[in-house]
């Protein structure tokens, strides 16, 4: 109830609401997203901290349905064949992509 009372105060003064503000990030995609940054970067309690700040921080910034776009970009140019090549080069799916590297870019300079 918190949450939604300051996203409305955010919305009456005019002020820009960021994703994490209304929270569309569910905690499923939340974390897979630190069980894969541990993965990769070690399964220590300092790593935790870390990869979960990251996360959040890319809410930040980028809404949900822009990081789904994202993944899904990314996870189809690394499959092979025809269908692969379309989002391998078009610009509207590099672009997809660069917001998502940018947000990423930013939350590791924040947090590791």
């Amino acid at each position: 109830m918190k949450g939604a009372l300051m996203v409305a105060a955010a919305l009456a003064a005019g002020a820009p609401v960021h994703a994490q503000a209304v929270n569309d990030y569910p905690t499923n995609a939340r974390a897979e997203y630190v069980f894969a940054c541990m993965a990769t970067n070690g399964q220590t309690r300092d790593m935790l901290d870390r990869c979960s700040c990251a996360i959040d921080q890319i809410a930040e910034v980028l809404p949900f349905d822009d990081y789904v776009g994202a993944e899904t970009v990314l996870r189809m140019q690394q499959t092979t064949g025809e269908r692969s090549g379309m989002f391998k080069s078009m610009a509207q799916m590099t672009e997809i992509v660069a917001q998502l590297k940018r947000a990423e870019a930013e939350a590791e300079i924040l947090c590791f």
